[in-house]
């Protein structure tokens, strides 16, 4: 089913009125996002819509933990279907780099596209049992080499190019991905930390303002990850991988995809 969103203009500084009274305007910050509806709203999201703050992030918990499971081989294949190109049915869009790479190059060696846990495995040490270590929400195809230059690093602004990244940059203790996928990597974060609160034998998983959060069950920096989430809306690509994960895999949604104002309603 479709989800209709209203994505808001980048509004520019109001320079005139700054003029007008003489005063200095602070930089310009992203813009939260406007208010969304969903073919959704009445259904799956029907004890949700409304509410904010600890309310919300709860009944959205209770909402998306409601999901079938797979295991880590089967994600080989869903993310072949999750993450197909959409100009060429024989490839997939690889996370970080943007590159389109043939499906049947997965694997561990050089050139080989392998399974990103953008919620890195490492930070709530839930590795690659089913659940945490195999949700499709936030496992993507990436190149081997990109995904280990990220490795566990935390996500924040700065640092030099990764090679082959697509314009993602890295530093010793954090990782910023290219523009195109920053929002994408905010809400698969931010979908991770409602969906896991401790409560079915996993670590309870928060974004919060730090790096290297090393085997805390914890990543950040959520200030950022907000930014980007703002700044980037959710493209076709996301809202579509959105669908196919509820409509074939898990039957649960992101509901950061579906109502990226969400996110500045919880945090």
């Amino acid at each position: 089913m479709p989800v209709t969103h209203m994505h808001r203009w980048k509004a520019p500084a109001l320079a005139v009125s700054a003029l007008l009274v003489g005063l200095t305007l602070p930089a310009a910050v992203a813009t939260p996002a406007s208010a969304t509806t969903t073919s959704y709203d009445t259904t799956y999201y029907k004890n949700a819509v409304g509410k904010t703050g600890a309310s919300l992030k709860s009944s959205l918990h209770t909402i998306i933990s409601s999901q079938s499971k797979i295991s880590y081989s089967a994600v080989w294949d869903a993310l072949k279907v999750t993450d197909q190109d959409p100009n060429n049915s024989n490839n997939v869009i690889l996370l970080y780099s943007g590159v389109s790479r043939a499906k049947s190059l997965n694997g561990g060696s050089t050139g080989d596209w392998n399974r990103e846990h953008t919620w890195a495995k490492s930070h709530g040490d839930f590795g690659e049992v089913t659940g945490p270590g195999t949700d499709l929400h936030h496992l993507r195809p990436a190149d081997v080499q990109v995904n280990s230059i990220r490795g566990n690093k935390d996500f924040d602004n700065g640092g030099s190019a990764v090679s082959g990244g697509g314009g993602s940059l890295t530093d010793s203790d954090s990782f910023e991905p290219r523009d195109a996928d920053k929002g994408d990597v905010a809400r698969m974060i931010l979908y991770m930390a409602v969906r896991y609160d401790g409560g079915d034998g996993f670590a309870d998983l928060e974004p919060n303002e730090k790096v290297n959060n090393g085997s805390s069950p914890n990543i950040g920096k959520l200030s950022v990850l907000k930014q980007w989430s703002d700044e980037d809306p959710p493209s076709a690509f996301e809202e579509k991988r959105n669908q196919v994960i509820y409509d074939t895999y898990q039957h649960n949604r992101n509901p950061f995809i579906d109502h990226p104002e969400w996110v500045d309603a919880i945090w």
